[in-house]
């Protein structure tokens, strides 16, 4: 019985280019099976209304976005609501959501206070870099620097050479330690030169308060909270710490006019929502929020308080925070500013 030609054996090469063409189909497949349900879950989210977090108390700028913002989404068919999860200067709330299911459904008030906590508490439960992915930042509002009326300085530099004339005769109020309003003024010490007395206050009202009173000589704190007291009088704005002026204060010059570009410094409100939300959920919630911000009533609304609109995209609002934590970081560590 004849022999069965042998088959000629295959190439080393040739086994191997199989099997790369097989692991290649297995690999496309599993990309098409973890991005299917994702594009689907973008389709029909959202199937049920949204919860945005504010981990502090109704009535601040935080919750006023939030509020805004929410029925703004409302209002375009998005239901949205909000819940304020007070507790530990901001921890609890943050905590809630670095904790929630990832699916957009539960999102975060994200603003300058977690970009300051990401350095000044390490011992969070969450890790305040990975924890959050940004969907936008919906508003922003410039600090003013203002001074007790009796301060015998009538702009920044007078006041410059005035505190370095008296080292320690000067002191600066803020919200408490570790507030926007104390790095505001740890940020104005380092780059004027100047050595300012901190006393921390609990809430920026309370260190305004002391400051008409003659019991502190300054104050960094945002122009809504400082606005009114400015028109009438009772305290002295000297710089604005923004870019360029503002229409409510077309009086007062920009940190960079005054010699002073790195005080440009703005608090921010943004949202975020977990770690490892859908990339399509993520572009889905920032197209409503971008919508609602822009819409006349809800710009209307944040020019009233002195907030100026933004909306930005998700990359944008990412970069901003990244930023944040890095420059609060490098203040806080300068500075040696410890929690209370």
């Amino acid at each position: 019985m004849p022999a069965h030609p042998r088959r000629p054996q295959e190439g080393h090469h040739h086994r191997r280019h199989r099997r790369r063409t097989w692991l290649h189909a297995c690999a496309a497949l599993a990309v098409a099976s973890m991005t299917a349900p994702a594009a689907l879950a973008a389709d029909a989210f959202p199937s049920k209304p949204i919860t945005i977090i504010v981990p502090f108390s109704v009535g601040g700028s935080t919750d006023l976005v939030a509020r805004l913002v929410a029925t703004g989404m409302s209002a375009r068919g998005t239901s949205a609501l909000v819940d304020n999860r007070t507790g530990g200067g901001g921890v609890i709330g943050w905590g809630t959501v670095a904790r929630a299911a990832p699916d957009g459904y539960m999102m975060l008030t994200t603003e300058m206070s977690y970009a300051i906590a990401a350095t000044l508490l390490p011992k969070l439960p969450f890790d305040p870099h990975k924890a959050i992915r940004m969907v936008t930042v919906a508003a922003a509002m410039p600090h003013v620097l203002v001074v007790h009326p009796g301060v015998p300085a009538k702009t920044v530099q007078e006041f410059i050479a005035l505190a370095k004339a008296n080292p320690g005769k000067y002191y600066y109020g803020s919200g408490g330690n570790g507030t926007n309003t104390h790095m505001g003024g740890a940020l104005f010490n380092s780059l004027a030169g100047v050595n300012l007395v901190h006393v921390p206050y609990r809430g920026a009202g309370a260190a305004l308060q002391d400051l008409m009173g003659g019991q502190v000589q300054a104050l960094i704190t945002s122009l809504p909270t400082a606005l009114p007291y400015i028109k009438s009088g009772k305290v002295r704005a000297l710089m604005l710490a923004n870019d360029t002026r503002s229409p409510v204060l077309p009086d007062v010059p920009a940190a960079p006019e005054v010699g002073l570009p790195k005080m440009v410094m703005k608090f921010w409100v943004g949202f975020s929502v977990p770690a490892g939300t859908p990339q399509p959920v993520i572009d889905k919630l920032n197209r409503e929020m971008v919508d609602a911000v822009n819409t006349p009533e809800v710009r209307k609304s944040l020019q009233e308080q002195g907030l100026d609109a933004v909306g930005s995209t998700p990359a944008e609002a990412t970069k901003l925070l990244n930023d944040e934590i890095q420059r609060w970081g490098a203040v806080i560590k300068a500075a040696n500013i410890k929690p209370d």
